[in-house]
């Protein structure tokens, strides 16, 4: 590896290293005396993955290198194209000579393999996209989506991560214009108007409001509140508040509530979720959760709890990242016995702004 990818990655971790966020940093490096001023040999021995004797070995030819180096060129390539048509777009809508800086359009593919009640583990792909374009100072917005998140059950969306593609809900891509303002001290309020993209189109308007208080040096509050309505299924309304708080060590705390309106079903779901979160290091992460699913009708009472642990590791740069998931399920409709599964799954996102 050469001394001047070497001080780029340096810089990189430098940027990244405090833990105050959820995700990974992404900058540019814009001085190259910068790079020319700091030493390879100032970094920590646990920013590598090779032996301080391996610093300036060059790599040996292999089939493997030749297959990451394919990767890594096509997900450069790819992110220029996705951001580009993004800007594209953000310039023919608002009719400026200039896309403003927020584009956060991106692409996330995937694979994701399940291990569950002593089944074989069997490969999925996974796909989703945004194109997410602002137009008009910032305050209209083109917005597609390759699903519609009102449309997905409160327990698939709770467990998501724990279900591969064929396991989810099939929803449609849509598409919708976005108004953004802002209400009061700082409440956040977005509407949506669009459609299902799909024949017959299924017309929709959304409206989301989200505040946060700091309720003292410790808890914060998050407060999240929706209505939504679809021309073929309904009404719908999605109440959210979450508690959370430092923990100290490099722990995160978060209690979540959740109660939905299902109008096709004239019933509530709600939900419980108990989250907690640490940064390992500049790479891995670890989330450990504990939830608890229930409904109104027949009457108020418990679907299902379950249990998971995210493993997440950074394999590459900002973009591509391994998970490992255990979970287990204890659901009414198996009298209360244990479902226990494993996931292993592998993305890559395209996008220049992603965080």
């Amino acid at each position: 590896m050469h001394r001047h990818q070497l001080t780029i990655y340096a810089l990189l971790w430098l940027a990244t290293a405090p833990a105050s966020g959820l995700a990974d940093s992404i900058i540019s490096v814009q001085d190259p005396s910068i790079t020319e001023a700091l030493s390879v040999e100032s970094l920590p021995l646990d920013f590598y993955t090779f032996t301080p004797e391996e610093y300036w070995q060059e790599p040996e030819d292999s089939y493997w290198l030749q297959f990451s180096n394919w990767v890594l060129g096509s997900q450069r390539s790819s992110s220029r194209l996705v951001q580009g048509f993004g800007e594209w777009a953000d310039r023919t809508l608002s009719g400026s000579d200039s896309a403003l800086p927020d584009n956060e359009s991106y692409i996330r593919i995937g694979f994701a393999t399940q291990s569950e009640h002593g089944d074989p583990l069997q490969l999925e792909p996974e796909g989703r996209f945004r194109l997410d374009v602002p137009t008009l100072e910032e305050k209209l917005r083109l917005v597609i989506e390759s699903e519609s998140d009102e449309l997905i059950p409160l327990e698939e969306r709770r467990r998501n991560r724990q279900l591969t593609d064929n396991q989810r809900t099939e929803t449609d891509a849509t598409g919708a214009l976005r108004f953004l303002t802002e209400v009061g001290d700082a409440i956040n309020l977005s509407n949506d108007v669009g459609v299902r993209l799909r024949l017959p189109p299924d017309a929709f308007w959304r409206v989301k409001a989200s505040k946060r208080w700091q309720l003292d040096e410790d808890w914060a509050l998050h407060a999240d509140q929706r209505f939504y309505y679809f021309h073929q299924t309904g009404w719908g309304e999605r109440t959210r508040l979450s508690f959370g708080r430092e923990l100290g060590k490099g722990w995160k705390f978060l209690a979540s509530s959740e109660l939905e309106w299902v109008h096709q079903d004239r019933k509530f779901v709600m939900s419980q979720t108990f989250n907690t979160f640490k940064r390992l290091n500049n790479r891995a992460t670890i989330n450990p959760r504990l939830g608890i699913l229930g409904e109104s009708q027949p009457s108020w009472r418990t679907t299902s709890y379950f249990a998971d642990v995210t493993y997440r590791y950074r394999l590459y740069h900002s973009w591509l990242f391994g998970e490992l998931i255990p979970a287990i399920e204890f659901p009414r409709d198996a009298s209360f016995k244990d479902r226990s599964s494993l996931i292993l799954r592998i993305e890559m996102y395209f996008s220049r702004n992603l965080d």
